[in-house]
């Protein structure tokens, strides 16, 4: 089993979630599902701007929501205040030339009022998704990944407060230079490097390991001439069936072998997940199934892969204990009644958390007379019932 995903490798990405789960005054039930939906990698095109970060989330429907934060941005007063607190330390100044950001800053920076990390009201998000929550499961999925981006680079905190690093560090500079009648600093020496004979002498070193998988396949190449007629296909055919491989080597190297292992209806719902509508329902009709069943597989597949796709599909009798935690958490989020329970299932009202064979939670909504899933599984039910 693959590790757990952690956010934030450096202090300062740790420090990013840090402030999102403490200090900016966030709902503390609706960030953990975001943490959930983050881990499962339906985060895409996350951009980072002055003041504004943008993302692409996948979520239940096939297009993918649209997500906007802004983050209040300082004022030419608030800057220079901020690089006061820097310049009042040659080793702040030092490190941020080199590409770090100094511990001890981030907390002076905020004793003199310009906190580099959000703080209460300090985030304003929109999502294209219905959820009327603040913040949605894919806003809190986007707030968790932008560690990422502070993680690569510490100067995004920065940016997200209006200035770029060019920015800044031509605003160091320019505070560092000398004054009138100051002997200017003498350069550093120059590397000069190594001979040709001393680089080929020198032993190579261990081979690094692979880059992580990329969050979604990459497209397939573009086909710019329909194969001969005699064959029945069509560059379009081609093009969709070299997608679908692209996505099953991206499983294969993000799960396993196991990834490769599915069943008819499973390969058939994890195609189906990444089609339109009337192309689902055209699969549907080549592979002699319901398209409306088609549909709700593709949704719980896009959720939760084969694991969703069971919860929809499968009940069973598991024992007792993960059943009555269910319900003693339903009973506590819920509003008057006592929840039902039918074999791997928990009932209140319009909320229902199924049990998987893999001890994982589902969370279904209900939706007419269907119930649909509605988001990616948790351990614990806790997660899922607020």
């Amino acid at each position: 089993m693959p590790p757990r995903r952690n956010f934030g490798t450096t202090w300062w990405g740790r420090a990013w979630v840090e402030a999102l789960e403490k200090r900016a005054k966030l709902d503390p039930n609706r960030l953990p599902r975001g943490r959930t939906y983050a881990r499962k990698g339906t985060v895409s095109e996350l951009h980072a701007g002055a003041g504004a970060v943008s993302a692409r989330v996948s979520g239940s429907r096939p297009e993918p929501y649209r997500v906007t934060i802004t983050m209040r941005t300082f004022t030419d007063g608030e800057w220079d205040t901020l690089l006061g607190v820097v310049g009042t330390q040659l080793g702040h100044a030092a490190a941020l030339l080199d590409g770090e950001l100094p511990g001890a800053l981030t907390e002076q920076a905020r004793e003199a009022g310009v906190d580099l990390l959000p703080g209460p009201g300090d985030l304003r998000p929109r999502c294209s998704c219905p959820d009327s929550a603040n913040p949605c499961k894919h806003v809190a999925a986007v707030y968790y990944l932008v560690a990422d981006e502070v993680d690569r680079d510490p100067f995004t905190l920065f940016l997200l407060r209006g200035r770029p690093r060019a920015d800044v560090l031509a605003e160091l500079r320019a505070r560092r230079s000398p004054a009138r009648g100051e002997k200017p600093k003498l350069p550093k020496p120059v590397d000069d490097g190594l001979t040709p004979r001393a680089a080929y002498a020198r032993r190579p070193g261990a081979i690094p390991a692979l880059p992580p998988p990329p969050r979604v396949p990459g497209p397939p190449a573009v086909l710019d001439l329909d194969p001969p007629p005699g064959t029945g296909w069509t560059a379009a055919a081609l093009s969709a069936l070299a997608a679908d491989a692209a996505a099953l080597a991206r499983d294969l190297l993000a799960g396993g072998p196991t990834a490769a292992e599915l069943t008819f209806d499973e390969d058939l719902a994890r195609r189906a997940a990444g089609r339109s509508g009337a192309e689902t329902t055209a699969l549907a009709t080549a592979a002699g199934v319901s398209p409306r069943d088609l549909i709700r597989w593709a949704e719980a597949w896009r959720e939760a892969g084969r694991g969703g796709l069971a919860a929809l599909r499968e009940s069973w009798q598991p024992g007792p204990g993960p059943l009555a935690e269910a319900e003693s958490v339903l009973a506590e989020a819920g509003v008057g009644g006592k929840p039902k329970i039918w074999r791997n299932r928990v009932t209140h009202g319009e909320l229902q958390l199924r049990y998987g064979r893999d001890r994982r939670w589902y969370r279904f909504v209900r939706e007419g007379t269907e119930w649909r899933l509605d988001g990616p599984p948790s351990a614990s039910p806790v997660d899922l019932a607020y």
